[in-house]
C-alpha cells in the first residue's frame, strides 16, 4: 500500500508541475497545434505508467488514419485513459463524466485536448455535449469513446451500447477499434493496489463512412464490440500457448 500512495503522490506532483505549462498553453492555445497541446498530458500519462512497473505493447499503428477518428476501446480499467493519452501515438480526446471537471489542472488539460464532459443524469446536457463532440471531430479533433458505460475491472467485456456511435455518424469519421488487454491488472485487482502489468494495446483497422453509412448505430456497435472481442480471445490464446510453451521447457525430461 505504501507503493500504490508513492505513486498517487507521484502523479500528483507531476501534474502539478504542469501548471506554469498549463497557463502558457492557455494563453497560446490558438497557435499551437494539437500535437503542441498534447506533449504535456501524453508525457506525464507515460510517467505515471513506467512508474506502476509496467511495460505496454502497441500494435497497429500504421492503421492510425491520418486525419480526425473516432477511436473505440473495451474500458479494464482506470489505467486505460493513461496508456491511450501515452501510447496511442495520436492526440485525442475523451468523453468524460462530469465530475472531473472538478479536478483542477486535470480538468484545463483535458479542455484543451478536446475532451467532452456528459452528464449521463441530465438529457439535455447529455445532447449538448455529443453535438459539442460532433464539432470537435469536424474540425479535426480525434476522439475515444469506452461504449461499454463503465469499466469492466477484468478480462470480461460488457456489451457496447450505440449512442456514442452518432459522434462517428453525424461527422463522417473513420471508426478504429481499439483493443486493451490488461490494464485491470494494474488497479482493479482485488487489494487496490497498484501492481505491474503487461499491457497490450491493439490497434485494428479502421471502419470508413462508406462502409458504415449503410448501418445503423446498433449494428455498428456490434461489430466494433465482435472485432475487440475476437482479439481479446485471441490475445488469451497466445498467452496461453506461451504459458505452456514455459512449462514445457522448465519440465525435467
Amino acid at each position: 500500500m505504501i507503493r500504490t500512495i508513492g505513486i498517487y503522490i507521484y502523479a500528483g506532483l507531476l501534474v502539478l508541475g504542469t501548471f506554469f505549462k498549463l497557463q502558457k498553453t492557455k494563453k497560446l492555445q490558438h497557435q499551437l497545434s494539437k500535437e503542441e497541446i498534447f506533449v504535456q498530458p501524453s508525457l506525464v500519462s507515460r510517467k505515471v505508467f513506467q512508474r506502476t512497473g509496467s511495460t505496454i505493447e502497441v500494435e497497429g499503428q500504421d492503421k492510425l488514419p491520418e486525419g480526425p477518428a473516432l477511436f473505440v476501446a473495451n474500458h479494464q480499467g482506470l489505467f486505460d485513459i493513461l496508456v491511450l493519452l501515452g501510447y496511442l501515438g495520436k492526440p485525442v480526446g475523451f468523453i468524460a463524466k462530469q465530475e472531473i471537471k472538478k479536478l483542477p489542472i486535470i480538468s484545463s488539460w483535458m479542455e484543451l485536448v478536446r475532451c467532452v464532459f456528459i452528464d449521463r443524469k441530465d438529457r439535455r446536457q447529455s445532447v449538448r455535449a455529443i453535438g459539442q463532440g460532433i464539432d470537435y471531430l469536424k474540425t479535426g479533433h480525434s476522439i475515444v469513446i469506452f461504449p461499454e458505460g463503465t469499466r469492466s475491472r477484468g478480462k470480461q467485456m460488457n456489451s457496447f451500447k450505440s449512442g456514442s456511435f452518432r459522434l462517428a455518424i453525424k461527422a463522417k469519421v473513420p471508426i478504429v477499434p481499439i483493443a486493451i488487454d490488461g490494464t485491470y491488472r494494474v488497479l482493479e485487482e482485488p487489494g487496490g493496489k497498484i501492481r505491474p502489468s503487461s499491457v497490450r494495446l491493439t490497434i485494428k483497422d479502421a471502419i470508413y463512412p462508406e462502409e458504415y453509412m449503410s448501418m445503423s448505430s446498433n449494428e455498428i456497435a456490434a461489430k466494433v464490440e465482435e472485432m475487440i472481442r475476437l482479439q481479446l480471445k485471441t490475445n488469451e490464446l497466445e498467452q496461453t500457448k506461451e504459458k505452456e510453451k514455459a512449462e514445457q521447457l522448465l519440465s525435467p525430461r
